[in-house]
């Protein structure tokens, strides 16, 4: 797993909603995306630690 996949994935599901800010929960995303998008390095490290720990696993057995 990588971190851009996962930022991708949050993006198309934002891409998915109208952007309206008024929407909680376009607001979560949108904002999730980008924070997530400006601290990338530290989400890779967080993605990477996870992985260890087999939190992919699944996803990984299927791909």
């Amino acid at each position: 797993m990588k971190a851009e996949t996962l930022l991708a994935e949050l993006n198309r599901l934002r891409k998915d909603l109208d952007e309206d800010p008024t929407d909680v929960e376009w607001l979560a995303l949108h904002h999730a995306f980008c924070f997530i998008s400006y601290k990338m390095s530290d989400f890779q490290r967080y993605v990477e630690q996870e992985k260890a720990k087999g939190a992919f696993a699944e996803y990984e057995a299927q791909s």
